[in-house]
């Protein structure tokens, strides 16, 4: 355990790690997260989206990883939540655009108590007490690891007093004529074979608890989707 502010102070060639987790969502550039090389760090992956580091989501663009890349970014949990369904979707029933809203459990930087706020008023209010709506970059990341989606996602969050799982409610118009029982069966298919481990899929009757612990980015809810019109 380190007690470091400034990434280079840290000695990681002497706790023989190589590979760094950047999870302070402050270091989130290529060049601030470059700082971990100085205390004998190979690579560092950013676990937020990056300005400028090449992004990446386990099962939907890995294959575009190559060795030279010394720090990447691993996008948010709501973007590995939305993007491997929003591929399956897209593979299957063509995506001409769509809506997302996330609720979100609480995060770090939220208040105990209502408090000052520098991004905006509302995320300022005590996390506890409150639904808070607010802003959220995960539909446009998943543009950048899906490009052929780039700009045809967008969407918002809502921060709810909870303290781990979060929901990521998805709302398509898609080029396909299909059933809400087509789109089961292709997360099924996804989910059993080339996703397996990173898209999950249930029809029990869950609730956000049963997830905690649970380490697939993303698991379809069969029971929780409705279908509009083909």
């Amino acid at each position: 355990v380190f007690n470091e502010m400034k990434p280079e102070n840290i000695p990681w060639s002497k706790a023989g790690a190589e590979y760094i987790i950047e999870s302070t969502g402050v270091f989130t550039t290529i060049e601030k997260a470059s700082a971990h090389f100085t205390g004998g760090a190979k690579k560092v992956i950013i676990s937020a989206p990056s300005a400028d580091a090449p992004m990446f989501v386990c099962g939907v663009n890995l294959e575009k990883y190559s060795k030279d890349m010394n720090v990447v970014s691993n996008a948010s949990c709501t973007t590995n939540c939305l993007a491997p369904v929003a591929k399956v979707l897209h593979e299957n029933f063509e995506i001409v655009e769509a809506l997302m809203t996330t609720v979100h459990a609480v995060t770090a930087t939220q208040k105990t108590v209502d408090g000052p706020s520098s991004k905006d008023w509302r995320g300022g209010r005590g996390a506890a007490q409150n639904i808070i709506p607010s802003s959220t970059g995960a539909a446009k990341a998943v543009g950048k690891v899906i490009p052929e989606l780039n700009g045809k996602l967008t969407g918002m969050a809502f921060r709810v007093p909870t303290p781990d799982v979060s929901v990521v409610d998805l709302t398509v118009r898609l080029g396909k004529e299909c059933s809400y029982d087509d789109i089961k069966a292709a997360m099924k298919t996804a989910s059993e074979g080339p996703l397996k481990g990173i898209l999950g899929y249930t029809d029990e009757d869950v609730v956000s608890s049963d997830f905690l612990g649970d380490e697939r980015s993303s698991i379809f809810d069969a029971k929780a989707g409705i279908q509009l019109s083909k």
